[in-house]
């Protein structure tokens, strides 16, 4: 495993595994259009951001294949913090690893960039981003919101946090299902 932040060159491989990932974990929950609309967006709007130099894209590696992305910025609604806008993987890396290697080394990157506390918001009803979440050190804050994917139909989020100022970035490995 492997991770590092992705570059101009990165689009395609970051689109791809965006789309992949949330065709695989969210395209569900939607009618087949905004779906399929959901799905070809998110493979094409990487170029912009990493041209754009959007925050930070990082990409996670098994071998020398993409399978985990992250992006972060400066958190607008909380003064100091970052806050981690995307975090998906591959339905092929899903139980590899790869997941909890992307997590600790985009901690790392946010640590080292200066941020002390990092925040992200995620569906309510996907048990397994929330078990991951938790397994990487992220505790719930209470925080709820929803939020209108385009089919105007609002879906409810919990908002997670961590505290990054104990100099403690790494992640527990997330146990390999393979």
């Amino acid at each position: 495993m492997s991770a590092r932040a992705a570059t101009v060159a990165d689009g395609a491989a970051v689109g791809d595994v965006h789309a992949a990932s949330w065709g695989a974990a969210y395209a569900p929950l939607f009618s087949a259009d905004v779906a399929r609309e959901g799905i070809a967006s998110r493979r094409t709007r990487w170029h912009a951001r990493l041209e754009a130099g959007e925050g930070l894209v990082m990409l996670g590696f098994v071998g020398d294949r993409p399978l985990a992305i992250s992006w972060c910025e400066p958190s607008d609604a909380r003064a100091g913090f970052a806050e981690i806008h995307s975090f998906y993987t591959h339905p092929d890396g899903w139980g590899s690893g790869v997941s909890a290697a992307l997590m600790t080394a985009t901690l790392q990157q946010l640590e080292s960039d200066g941020y002390d506390r990092v925040h992200l918001w995620t569906l309510r009803d996907t048990p397994q981003s929330r078990r991951f979440y938790t397994k990487c050190g992220f505790v719930e804050t209470g925080a709820t919101q929803t939020r209108d994917f385009g089919d105007g139909n609002p879906l409810p989020q919990v908002e997670y946090e961590r505290d990054l100022s104990a100099g403690d970035a790494h992640v527990t490995d997330w146990p390999s299902r393979r």
